[in-house]
């Protein structure tokens, strides 16, 4: 268990950022789910709850996600489960069991840019953006590009389109870590293929989400597409599994999103 020698629990993004400024090496507590594993001693903590960062709202043109929304929140809510055939939904619902989504936010798992993540790779087959207190807003695909900063993820905000979106896991256990997840959208004719827990972060395979959207209506080879997916990016191997067997199971589940996205 963690202890924290002084807690600042702000009301304001004006405090919270004058409170960043004031303490470069604060530590900003999204759901603790990690850190409750952890036997750190933090010098100094941020709590988000009293910044009204806690809920889902819907505009005319986006899905605006606070980051103090738990992954719960986002595996329930009515129109994250209506848009983007509920991939998002879908994603989260893997993740352990309801007591820890109900305290796991949305904010701290895209902070973290964890490798095992799946929430990463169907967000970003959407039109995604972050927006930072300090780095302003900015897309998804950049900020993961982007080495870990001393910031605070704010909001998350995604575009309604109509984007049709799969998501595909494999697991050894339903409660355990994913040993690969992909995901793949299409909205008009542009593709986007994701692949992530590689066990490296979420990445989208950019020279085969091209050949796919270069397919003709009807001629798509999903099994061409999924293989060229699968040597595009760089696999690793760990105690849940071999680089050779992520690169075969790529395949795999590119070629079932891919099929699922068409039906």
């Amino acid at each position: 268990m963690f202890t924290i020698e002084s807690l600042h629990q702000p009301q304001t993004l004006s405090e919270v950022k004058q409170l960043v400024e004031k303490y470069p090496d604060i530590t900003v507590l999204g759901g603790c789910g990690f850190l409750k594993l952890s036997s750190r001693k933090i010098p100094v903590a941020l709590d988000l709850s009293r910044c009204e960062l806690e809920k889902i709202h819907e505009t005319e043109q986006h899905i605006e996600i606070g980051a103090m929304v738990t992954l719960r929140d986002i595996e329930k809510n009515p129109a994250l489960n209506q848009w983007f055939d509920g991939a998002l939904p879908k994603a989260v619902s893997h993740i352990l069991g309801v007591q820890f989504r109900s305290c796991a936010t949305i904010g701290a798992s895209v902070y973290a840019k964890y490798g095992f993540s799946d929430i990463l790779p169907a967000l970003l087959a959407l039109d995604t953006q972050v927006e930072l207190l300090r780095g302003g807003r900015m897309p998804l695909v950049d900020f993961l590009s982007k080495p870990i900063t001393r910031d605070v993820l704010t909001r998350i905000v995604i575009t309604k389109d109509k984007r049709r979106v799969s998501y595909q896991n494999l697991r050894n256990a339903g409660a355990d870590f994913p040993l690969l997840n992909a995901a793949v959208s299409k909205h008009d004719a542009e593709w986007k293929i994701i692949v992530g827990a590689r066990p490296a972060r979420a990445e989208i395979a950019v020279q085969a989400s091209k050949l796919l959207t270069s397919s003709a209506y009807g001629t798509v080879d999903s099994g061409t597409v999924a293989m060229a997916a699968s040597m595009e990016l760089a696999f690793g191997s760990n105690n849940k599994a071999s680089a050779e067997y992520r690169q075969a199971m790529c395949q795999v589940l590119v070629k079932r999103a891919i099929e699922e996205v068409l039906a």
